[in-house]
């Protein structure tokens, strides 16, 4: 569920790295919204990023 019906973007993983350098695995999250997007005339409910939904690639319904 966490990415991007447009642009395909999802979690990106890495690492927490403390003040003494040890290291913790992290997650980045996509900024992704539930969206009502009219697709051929008709309004269907969509997850897309926030940079997607900024940048006019969907049509809200």
């Amino acid at each position: 569920m966490a990415k991007c019906a447009i642009c395909e973007k999802g979690a990106h993983f890495g690492n927490n790295v403390s003040h003494s350098h040890r290291r913790s695995n992290r997650m980045w999250k996509a900024n992704i919204k539930s969206v009502k997007v009219n697709v051929n005339g008709v309004a269907k409910k969509m997850y897309v990023c926030t940079s997607c939904l900024k940048s006019g690639f969907v049509e809200r319904a």
